[in-house]
């Protein structure tokens, strides 16, 4: 029988049809669904949760290429629909919990901290007081701060603040203060790397470029390949390990005295940029991953 696996995205676009020609080229049937198709049906569902199309069996696999966002009920909503999936058994890649700790870069921040990887220092609060001293302690002591949404991607929404700035008003920010100290590679010639992890190991890696600070590719950054150093590639890894990730894009970068630094740690990274630069097959080893999770979970257990 097929495997049956269902990819989770509003917007399956250029990485939803390579991850469909990954799958279906070992012999899966691929489904794309969003999760705000999906609900819980305590009463007559047969497994709790309903998945449009996998009404009689549940998916084999399940791979996250995005969250709808929305109001916290709602979010949260389709969190517990990928936190119901995993507690059914079916692999979910990166599960619910990965997903979690990801997307909220105050909880990435914190939980890299714990595990004594090195990351810029980082304030998260609601109160605009003690923000604004903060910022104030921070840019008289001769560092600029960047504020950025807890809740964000592709380089949308930061905001660079020196001495005599003012923080962005709290609708801004949905009402969370998220400062990070400002980590300087080079004026007039930024850059960082994006390292592509996958089960344990780097599957890929470029350097960013551009001429602002923020080197996002979809900001109109640069990127080239990047094979990377000992230090990028075990800082990389311990950080997907620590958020326990199945696969992640870790972004770093150093300061001009050489001093390395993990800044965020996204659990449902685009992959088209390195993709372009780095010649692997990044659609096809997550397929091959997740594929072996589902065999492992369809092997018999074999009884002595």
């Amino acid at each position: 029988m097929k495997p049956r696996i269902a990819v989770i995205t509003d917007y399956p676009g250029w990485h939803g049809a390579r991850l469909r020609e990954a799958f279906e080229a070992r012999g899966c049937e691929v489904r794309f669904l969003s999760l705000r198709e999906c609900s819980f049906d305590l009463a007559r569902s047969r497994f709790g949760v309903v998945l449009p199309g996998f009404e009689e069996t549940l998916p084999d696999g399940v791979f996250v290429r995005g969250v709808p966002g929305g109001t916290l009920e709602q979010v949260v909503h389709y969190l517990d629909v990928l936190h119901a999936l995993r507690g059914l058994g079916v692999p979910v890649c990166n599960d619910g919990r990965a997903v979690e700790r990801s997307v909220d870069k105050g909880m990435t921040s914190f939980v890299l901290a714990a595990a004594a990887i090195p990351t810029p220092p980082t304030w998260v609060c609601a109160d605009v007081e003690s923000a604004a001293a903060t910022l104030r302690r921070e840019t008289a002591a001769g560092h600029d701060l960047v504020c950025k949404p807890l809740f964000g991607a592709m380089g949308k929404g930061l905001v660079r603040l020196g001495a005599g700035d003012v923080l962005p008003e709290p609708a801004a920010v949905n009402g969370i203060y998220y400062l990070q100290r400002f980590v300087e590679s080079g004026a007039g010639r930024w850059h960082d790397w994006r390292v592509f992890v996958l089960d344990g190991r780097v599957l890929g890696a470029m350097r960013r470029s551009a001429d602002h600070w923020i080197t996002n590719v979809a900001r109109g950054g640069e990127c080239a390949f990047q094979e990377p150093d000992a230090e990028l590639e075990r800082l990389a890894v311990a950080a997907a390990r620590a958020l326990e990730m199945d696969y992640a894009g870790v972004d770093l970068i150093r300061d001009r005295d050489g001093r390395t630094f993990v800044v965020e740690v996204n659990g449902i990274p685009a992959w088209r940029g390195l993709q372009s630069v780095c010649g692997v097959n990044i659609a096809e080893a997550l397929v091959a991953h997740l594929l072996q999770r589902v065999l492992t979970r369809r092997a018999p257990e074999v009884v002595s």
